[in-house]
């Protein structure tokens, strides 16, 4: 339930600024421009010293390991990669929704909180979590977190890893896949550019990997003019003739985007997966550098407060306060525990050489870090009144807007956006179309492209899209080993990852799981603990990534992960408890929510209880390390 907020409830000293920002708007107005140039500084300066001294004095990456790729080929999972491929499908793999929408959301809580989380989060957190594991997959034949954490910890925790994996992985498809089907119904222009980018990966994977072996600079060039032409020509399908072959309603899209993620399961990576994914990486980092160049050229102002009274709780987007919610909605951005189960899963399969794990983990964490910072300024450019009415419904706006108008919140351009981009866009809440417009809007202001706003927009909705497409297929794939590893358990043959009957089977197992949560409409009722279980995830892989460290007498440099999964800990299981006390049994108690109640309670508690079991068992380990099996 969302609550209204009342200046009265404010401190005079927070109130006394407000009524200097009603009196004096432009007091709060900073120009973006600084703030993307240094982001871009300091993230460098990260990658460049603190993650080298990481890899070549903790981890000690080695190019003279042979890796798994090479070790344990198979032509199907087991595939040597070039670098930059390799990039590209985890970039694509780990930037789903998170880096796009949970800033959007946030930025109800103001532009300096989630600002300095996505950015001290990212450097001293994200990346350390996503390269930790990889290097330990790596080095583990590429086998899953719940494998590392039964070697590394104990048998038992691998077994709740397992548990608590499996909930969280099924938890978070449904979820983006439920975006995407949002995203693209009865919208044929982004459906037939979306589709586009199936048969362009299947060409580029013939090409880079039969035709023409090793050129992938060839495959790259005709794979992005091809997916150009695929994003010019999807504005023309609309009014066509073809209109009617891509325009489909949610149920037929949730049954098309099931039949994708099962194919590009288990199809051979370098066939689909991997061309896809590079693909959508080039797209991706190309929108995101356009929208970086755009913000430092056009200099757009951020309209919205450094902090608002929402950090008390009572926003109209995020009814929570700011700790522990910020942390939690804006997950991907600074730290995610899906990144833990790309990098030990489909990536550390395809890793050619060891010095390569820092490009794909490092580099795909702190890019993703930039993208999320340019989604919150881009959001945060637009006036604060407009922001709220797009991300609130209709009747929730019409009953918050004396508050807001008391905090100095007056100007609005909406009207006009909405004419520009040709949509009506209030009460369209997720984040996903506020970001877009602001996306839009600073594209659009650009020399000669101010007629273009309604294409800017439909192009940004279609990017969002193709951004969170592109972890379904990933992490349907990495669903399925985690089952084919649990049934390994009962039945050897499962446990080979190559093995077709196994695949086949446990990928129609993830798929249908997931598929029919989107189908059935359930999934609405377990996405409001997706951020709270994501994150708890993420507290696994850093409790893992310690273990991992401790055991290979690296105890001295343990703080490095140690001290990240205490706060994420911290905040997240704070989060959970908060949940399962203002949200989830009260909902028990109410005839018409009490099986959402029920399934979001149990499904909390359930993925409590294993952070708390393996950390237990974890700590035991490390602090008397004589009694380890």
């Amino acid at each position: 339930m969302l609550v209204g907020f009342h200046v009265g409830n404010i401190s005079n000293p927070f109130r006394n600024a407000i009524f200097e920002n009603r009196l004096n708007p432009n007091l709060y107005r900073m120009n973006a421009m600084p703030y993307v140039i240094g982001s871009l500084a300091i993230l460098a300066l990260a990658y460049r010293f603190y993650y080298s001294y990481i890899a070549t004095k903790v981890l000690m990456l080695d190019d003279r390991y042979e890796t798994p790729s090479f070790r344990l080929f198979d032509s199907h999972n087991y595939y040597p990669m070039p670098k930059w491929v390799v990039f590209g499908h985890h970039f694509a793999a780990i930037a789903g929704a998170g880096p796009l929408v949970g800033p959007v959301l946030a930025a109800q809580f103001g532009f300096m909180p989630g600002f300095l989380w996505m950015l001290i989060g990212a450097v001293l957190a994200g990346a350390v979590h996503d390269l930790v594991i990889l290097t330990a997959s790596v080095r583990h034949d590429g086998k899953s977190l719940a494998e590392i954490a039964r070697i590394e910890i104990g048998r038992f925790s691998g077994g709740v890893t397992s548990v608590a994996i499996f909930i969280i992985v099924i938890i978070a498809l449904a979820g983006l896949g439920v975006v995407v089907v949002n995203a693209l119904a009865e919208s044929s222009w982004g459906t037939f550019t979306i589709a586009a980018t199936i048969p362009i990966a299947f060409f580029m994977g013939l090409w880079m990997f039969r035709f023409r072996k090793g050129r992938t600079t060839e495959a790259t060039v005709i794979g992005v003019l091809l997916l150009s032409l695929a994003v010019i020509g999807g504005k023309y399908i609309p009014g066509s003739s073809l209109e009617g072959y891509f325009t489909f309603d949610r149920k037929s899209l949730t049954l098309l985007l099931a039949a994708y993620g099962f194919f590009a399961s288990v199809l051979p990576v370098w066939l689909l997966l991997s061309p896809r994914d590079y693909l959508s990486s080039i797209m991706k980092l190309g929108v995101i550098g356009m929208l970086a160049m755009g913000i430092i050229l056009v200099a757009p102002e951020i309209k919205m407060p450094n902090f608002t009274p929402y950090i008390h709780g009572g926003g109209p987007v995020i009814p929570g306060t700011l700790f522990p919610y910020l942390f939690i909605t804006i997950a991907c951005g600074a730290i995610s525990g899906f990144h833990a189960l790309v990098s030990s899963g489909t990536t550390p399969k395809m890793i050619m050489k060891e010095s390569h794990i820092k490009v794909v983990a490092v580099g795909s964490m702190l890019s993703e870090a930039m993208v999320s910072i340019l989604a919150l300024i881009a959001a945060t450019s637009l006036f604060p009144l407009d922001y709220f009415q797009i991300n609130v419904s209709p009747e929730k706006f019409a009953h918050i807007l004396p508050d807001l108008q008391q905090l100095g919140f007056h100007d609005s351009n909406l009207k006009q956006l909405s004419e520009e981009v040709g949509e009506q866009i209030a009460g369209r809440p997720g984040g996903a179309v506020s970001l877009a417009v602001g996306m839009a809007q600073i594209f659009s202001n650009l020399p000669g492209l101010k007629s273009l706003m309604s294409y800017w927009y439909h192009f940004a909705i279609m990017f969002e899209a193709l951004f969170i497409l592109t972890t379904i297929d990933a992490g349907t794939r990495i669903a399925r080993f985690i089952t084919q590893e649990a049934i390994g358990k009962i039945y050897a043959p499962f446990s080979r990852a190559n093995w077709l009957p196994g695949n086949l089977l446990s990928s129609f197992i993830v798929v249908f799981l997931w598929g029919y949560f989107i189908y059935t409409g359930t999934v609405s009722t377990i996405w409001p603990m997706f951020g709270t279980a994501n994150q708890l995830l993420a507290t696994f892989a850093l409790a893992i990534g310690t273990s991992y460290l401790i055991n290979r007498g690296k105890r001295r440099f343990a703080w490095i992960t140690l001290v990240p999964m205490i706060f994420v800990g911290t905040t997240t299981v704070t989060g959970g408890i908060l949940n399962l006390k203002n949200i989830y049994f009260p909902q028990i108690w109410v005839e018409s929510s009490r099986m959402q109640g029920w399934i979001n309670a149990s499904l909390t508690l359930v993925i409590l209880l294993c952070v708390s079991l393996i950390l237990i068992e974890a700590a035991s380990k490390w602090f008397f390390p004589k009694k380890r099996n």
